[in-house]
């Protein structure tokens, strides 16, 4: 299993997609989610949506159709 990046979001967008990907079948995991939350400036950092390589252009996909 490799992971690829599916793509960078603001942290409550790539939460939201990470679910919607599960509801699809694929399974996903976000990166970086809890960068720097002692202040505020964990808004400012993207945050990244990873999948299993094989299922990378079907995540793109639903992503680019949302």
């Amino acid at each position: 299993m490799s992971l690829a990046e599916v793509g960078r979001f603001d942290r409550n967008l790539a939460n939201i997609i990470a679910g919607r990907l599960e509801a699809e079948g694929i399974p996903s995991i976000v990166f970086d989610g809890g960068a720097s939350i002692a202040d505020v400036s964990y808004l400012l950092i993207p945050v990244r949506v990873m999948v299993d390589d094989s299922d990378l252009a079907a995540a793109k996909a639903i992503v680019d159709a949302a």
